[in-house]
């Protein structure tokens, strides 16, 4: 008998400790270190393919310091995440994502970030009114 494909909400997530845990620039082995689990089984968590049991959840909550209610925000029968919200997190969950995030969180002027984000602000500004044309 083949093996029964992971549980949507499974996958979802394993695909937000992921984002999460990467956006805290924690790697699979000190997660699973913290926890007193193999690197291996962070991943299996992280796809979905092994379920995780509450008290299981809580502590990688705590781990990453997020509460247990972030890992199912837009999750398929959950409520719907803020207005923009939604938009936020499948950036955060994407390849560009995660590296922008990471690289981003590297810069420590300030001036240099505010600039960044006024500038990803302008190009934005400028790729909605040429969509919108």
């Amino acid at each position: 008998m083949p093996p029964k494909p992971p549980n949507p909400i499974d996958i979802h997530v394993g695909e937000r400790i992921r984002m999460w845990r990467t956006e805290r620039k924690i790697s699979r082995i000190t997660l699973g270190e913290a926890l007193g689990l193999t690197q291996q089984q962070i991943q299996k968590y992280e796809t979905g393919t092994n379920r995780i049991g509450a008290s299981r959840l809580q502590q990688i909550c705590s781990v990453l310091e997020i509460p247990v209610s972030f890992l199912f925000e837009g999750a398929l029968g959950s409520p719907p995440a803020e207005s923009g919200m939604q938009d936020i997190v499948d950036f955060m969950q994407s390849e560009e994502g995660i590296r922008f995030v990471a690289a981003f969180s590297r810069i420590t002027d300030r001036k240099m970030r505010r600039g960044i984000a006024r500038l990803a602000n302008r190009i934005a500004e400028q790729t909605g009114r040429i969509s919108e044309a």
